[in-house]
């Protein structure tokens, strides 16, 4: 089993564009000019594909929108500017294009596990339509022009999402970070800028975009990523017979006893709870094999994802029952 099939959860890669002739977002006064953008994109995206839906930010609830920041398929930027804001996203959830956010354009690309060069492929290929049927603001020099500096360049940002419980428990995260921002890099928590890392979760990206090239970018992210997942497996191996083991042990028993025996259960304690479970998996304490399907867990239970399947407006209470039932349930049929 590689090392990194249970520390890394998921890909994403990002590109920034903004289109010549118009204002930047933040300068884009005229809704009319905003409109004009977001039909453009979207009618120069379904020139190529059907497989991309449209959302005005205007249009969709607030449980919708909420939905979408959950699931990664908008930033909480794009909801700043709701009057002048949209975005495209693939049937498989895999691709949005959020237009009118900090910039144009932010196409991403996420793929679970460790997929940096398929995740810009898939973007790249989008990312060639739309250039096709409008010129981005670009320099010869400093490359595309986008509305961050840090962003100016190749507007590329690739990142995977970690899970490093035990990097973390031992202290070493901060030094992990450090010597990743030496190297351009910069480590955050599992919602990007200044989000905490919620159940042991980082996020590792590239810092800038300029003087690199794409393939020097993928390259860099790549060779930490996998650096770091080999630290992950030493300190766990590390945990596993140090002196606190047995207490290590059972923290990741007696989370998955609550799990699967709690009436009621909220959305901070399962992302707690179920990262001792996960960490029971991999250190073998807890017969679970697929990992990744913890992940899926979590985000099924997240609110929005709970407030749709029910189909109606749930309270607090009712979620976190419903959470305490469907999660019990998961792991049970894990482990049976």
């Amino acid at each position: 089993m590689s090392t990194t099939d249970n520390t890394v959860i998921s890909t994403r890669v990002r590109l920034a564009r903004n289109i010549e002739g118009y204002p930047f977002p933040g300068h884009l006064k005229d809704e009319k000019q905003a409109r004009e953008i977001i039909r453009l994109v979207a009618s120069s995206m379904s020139k190529y594909s059907n497989d991309f839906n449209l959302s005005y930010m205007s249009s969709i609830s607030d449980a919708q929108a909420q939905a979408l920041v959950e699931n990664h398929l908008i930033s909480p930027n794009l909801l700043k500017t709701r009057r002048t804001s949209a975005v495209l996203i693939s049937t498989d959830q895999c691709v949005s294009i959020m237009i009118n956010e900090e910039d144009h354009l932010r196409e991403q690309c996420i793929l679970p596990g460790f997929q940096l060069d398929e995740a810009y492929e898939r973007m790249s290929t989008s990312d060639n339509v739309l250039s096709s049927f409008m010129k981005f603001a670009y320099d010869e020099q400093l490359g595309y022009l986008t509305a961050c500096p840090t962003n100016v360049g190749t507007g590329l940002r690739a990142s995977v999402m970690l899970f490093l419980p035990a990097l973390s428990i031992s202290g070493f995260m901060q030094r992990v970070s450090r010597s990743a921002s030496r190297l351009g890099l910069t480590v955050r928590g599992s919602y990007g800028e200044g989000s905490e890392a919620e159940g042991y979760t980082y996020q590792i990206s590239n810092e800038v975009t300029l003087g690199l090239s794409e393939h020097d970018i993928l390259k860099l992210v790549s060779d930490v990523v996998l650096q770091v997942c080999d630290l992950e497996s030493q300190q766990r191996a590390k945990l596993a017979k140090g002196d606190n083991a047995l207490e290590l042990k059972d923290q990741c028993l007696r989370s998955y006893g609550i799990l699967t025996n709690c009436a009621r259960l909220t959305s901070n304690e399962l992302l707690k709870l179920s990262s001792y479970v996960k960490l029971g998996a991999v250190l073998g304490y807890i017969p679970i094999s697929d990992v990744s399907a913890i992940d899926d867990l979590v985000i099924r239970m997240r609110p929005s994802n709970i407030t749709a399947a029910a189909e109606r407006d749930l309270t607090a209470t009712e979620r976190d029952v419903y959470r305490a039932e469907q999660t019990a349930k998961c792991l049970k049929d894990l482990t049976s």
